[in-house]
């Protein structure tokens, strides 16, 4: 957790895709639902539905600091929400969900993962993004930073676990003590989380027992680093060098663990989102097996927001930005790596906008929340036609596919439609 400071501020994701690779024109997608309000992970259930997660907005209620320690504060309000997209009309079955945002909207912690289990129960995972010493005693009670187990029906939930608290009270890497847990995935009876802030790789039984961390994941070092120009807008001004001040030759960076996914030789793979300054190519993919240690499985890429295994044993990687995200260029990467290594980029830019987290459906197709950091403007995509000819510079080796890093905070501020969260 050293540098957190620097990356645990991911409330908007950077992705940037490998520089051998070209998008493969015959894909095609489709918007299925429009007007999401910071839209996150999304998972099909048991009815054959699709649903998506929403931070929501945060609100008036109590703040706290920003991971940083820089900027605005964010603020608490239950606008929260899980949409369920059915036949093309989008409805919010569970509502009054914690949120902490900035006071535009944007930055939104609130819930960022959804998945249902081999039973049909859902789970869902909520975000924070700050020093967990502050949530309770700014806040109140609330679920930020736990994983909930809803009741659509009733509009209500159950706590499972709480990731800050064990945060605050283990600090399992021993650096600076934050939470932000962003992405899960459920493993017959157990829920395996990634917690940014925390730096970790959590396990807890579907009981809410047991809940303990695997793994943690160590700082990068970059080599020759690029920076912002002198004076680019920054969330850590400190760390853009002046113009008098000698560029390092080296510099330590916190990359924090996005989501995880379980692969079909039962290990876990991990995307990595690079900190500050987000280099192009020096994200991974870790792979982490049943003693709890992780080995780099692919690396080349940029800011990686989330991995998905299909049936056939296709890693499907998500690329919030193409390059760096000071550049403010935020097309984003669906990129699909075959069993064998093959690398496949089904669609880059052409629409695909700071996308947050994907999923596979039945049918084929990947399913892309897109425009994840914009309140009010999230999409959801359908990427059809996966199946395209590879690029013929694509062949990773067995070590190469993906990763994604943390942390920018986009200072662009987006206009924010008129807010109906009900």
């Amino acid at each position: 957790m050293k540098l957190k400071q620097l990356t645990i501020t991911i409330f908007t994701f950077c992705v940037a895709a490998f520089s051998g690779m070209k998008a493969a024109s015959a894909t095609s997608f489709s918007v299925i639902a429009d007007g999401l309000y910071n839209a996150g992970g999304l998972s099909f259930g048991p009815d054959g539905n699709l649903y998506v997660t929403e931070a929501g907005i945060g609100g008036s209620g109590g703040c706290v600091p920003p991971a940083s320690g820089q900027g605005d504060s964010l603020c608490y309000g239950a606008t929260g929400a899980v949409t369920k997209i059915e036949n093309g009309k989008t409805e919010r079955i569970l509502t009054g969900l914690p949120s902490l945002a900035l006071p535009d909207g944007t930055g939104g912690a609130g819930p960022r993962d959804i998945k249902f289990d081999a039973t049909g129960k859902p789970y869902v995972l909520i975000g924070y993004g700050a020093n967990p010493t502050f949530r309770d005693r700014n806040l109140g009670y609330t679920d930020l930073a736990k994983i909930i187990a809803p009741d659509f029906n009733t509009n209500s939930w159950t706590t499972i676990a709480d990731l800050a608290n064990y945060e605050l009270a283990n600090n399992p890497d021993g650096g600076d003590v934050g939470s932000n847990p962003l992405g899960f995935a459920i493993d017959g009876n157990k829920l395996v989380a990634v917690d940014a802030g925390a730096n970790d790789l959590l396990s807890v039984n579907t009981d809410g027992s047991n809940l303990q961390a695997i793994t943690t994941f160590p700082e990068d070092i970059l080599a020759n680093p690029i920076f912002p120009p002198s004076g680019t807008p920054s969330n850590e001004p400190a760390q853009v060098p002046s113009q008098d001040e000698e560029v390092p030759s080296e510099f330590a960076t916190q990359a924090v663990p996005s989501s995880v996914t379980k692969g079909p030789d039962s290990a876990y793979y991990v995307s990595q989102f690079t900190g500050f300054p987000f280099p192009e190519g020096g994200a991974k993919i870790y792979r982490v097996g049943a003693d709890g240690t992780s080995t780099v499985f692919a690396d080349g890429f940029t800011q990686l927001t989330n991995l998905k295994f299909d049936p056939e044993g296709n890693l499907y990687a998500l690329q919030y930005a193409n390059q760096s995200a000071w550049k403010g260029n935020l097309d984003g990467s669906v990129i699909k790596i075959a069993a064998d290594g093959t690398r496949t980029t089904l669609l880059s830019g052409d629409g695909l906008e700071s996308p947050s987290a994907l999923t596979i459906g039945a049918d084929g197709a990947v399913y892309v929340t897109n425009r994840g950091d914009r309140p009010g403007f999230g999409q959801v995509l359908r990427i059809e036609n996966t199946k395209s000819i590879p690029e013929p510079d694509s062949v990773l080796g067995v070590l190469a596919i993906a990763a994604l890093g943390v942390g920018w905070l986009h200072k662009k501020r987006i206009p924010t439609p008129p807010i109906n969260l009900n």
